[in-house]
C-alpha cells in the first residue's frame, strides 16, 4: 500500500508543477507552395495559463521558433593557391535545418540565459548540430559559421527580437514571414515562456509545407517517373522552340 500511494504521488506531481502553461494558436498550420507562391507570413498567437495570480517577479517574455527540415551540409573551403581557387578542407555538418526563425518579446541575450540555450537548443548556433571536424581542420567552427551566414543572406536564418507583442503577461502574438524558396516538409514551431531567462514552459506544434498543383504534379513525376518526365520535358522544349520560329517567320514576313 506504501508504494502504491508514494507510486500515485510521483504520478501527479508533474501535472502540478507547471504554475504558467503555454495556450498556442497559429493562423495556419500549412503552408502550401504553388507555382506563383512568394512567400508565406504566420500569425502566432496565445496565452498564459494560469491556476494561480500573476507571480511577483521577473515580467514574463516568450520566444518563438521556427525551425524546418534539418540536414546534413557539407561545406567547403576554398583558397587561392598558384593564382586559381582550390577547396582545401571539407567538413560535413551533421544538421542544420533549411529554416530558422527566431522571435522575441525582448533582445535574446536578456531573456534567455546560455544553460536553457544549450538544454533546448533556441539559438541559431545551438540549432545547428556539428559533432565535430577532423582533427588537421583548423578553425571547424568557421564551416557552422559559413552555412549560418549563407543562409542568413538568403533570407532563410533570422533573428527578430523585440517583435513579440505581450500584453499584460498573459497574451502575446508575433507574425513571422517565410520566404518563397522554403524547402518541403514538416516544420516546428516552438514557443517558450521564461522568467529570468529561465524556461518555465514551452509548446511546439508542426507545421506542413508541401508543393500542391502543378508544383506538386511535376515534382511526384520526376521522383517517381523520371523518363516520362524526360519525355516531356523534351516534348516541351521542342514545341517551345518550334512555336518561337514560327513566330519568328511570321513577323519578318510582315
Amino acid at each position: 500500500m506504501r508504494s502504491l500511494l508514494v507510486a500515485l504521488l510521483l504520478f501527479a506531481l508533474p501535472a502540478q508543477a507547471a504554475e504558467e502553461e503555454v495556450v498556442l494558436g497559429l493562423s495556419q498550420d500549412r503552408v502550401a507552395i504553388t507555382a506563383n507562391f512568394d512567400g508565406s507570413e504566420i500569425l502566432i498567437f496565445g496565452a498564459v495559463k494560469r491556476e494561480t495570480p500573476i507571480p511577483d517577479a521577473d515580467q514574463i517574455q516568450v520566444v518563438v521558433t521556427i525551425s524546418g527540415p534539418g540536414r546534413p551540409v557539407l561545406v567547403r573551403r576554398k583558397e587561392k593557391k598558384f593564382g586559381i581557387w582550390i577547396n582545401v578542407d571539407s567538413v560535413l555538418v551533421d544538421s542544420a535545418p533549411s529554416f530558422y526563425a527566431i522571435a522575441t518579446s525582448a533582445p535574446l541575450d536578456q531573456v534567455l540565459t546560455d544553460t536553457e540555450d544549450l538544454r533546448y537548443r533556441i539559438s541559431i548556433k545551438r540549432a545547428i548540430r556539428s559533432v565535430g571536424a577532423a582533427m588537421h581542420i583548423r578553425e571547424a567552427q568557421d564551416f557552422a559559421d559559413a552555412v549560418v551566414r549563407i543562409r542568413k543572406s538568403e533570407h532563410l536564418y533570422s533573428v527578430r527580437e523585440n517583435t513579440v507583442a505581450v500584453d499584460q503577461q498573459t497574451l502575446f502574438r508575433t507574425a513571422i514571414e517565410m520566404p518563397s524558396n522554403l524547402t518541403e516538409g514538416t516544420y516546428t514551431a516552438r514557443i517558450f515562456l521564461t522568467r529570468s531567462g529561465r524556461v518555465i514552459s514551452h509548446y511546439e506544434t508542426p507545421i506542413e509545407v508541401r508543393k500542391v498543383g502543378l508544383e506538386r504534379f511535376l515534382f511526384t513525376m520526376s521522383r517517381e517517373r523520371p523518363f516520362l518526365y524526360g519525355l516531356m520535358s523534351l516534348a516541351i522544349a521542342i514545341s517551345a522552340g518550334w512555336g518561337a520560329s514560327a513566330a519568328f517567320r511570321l513577323l519578318r514576313n510582315r
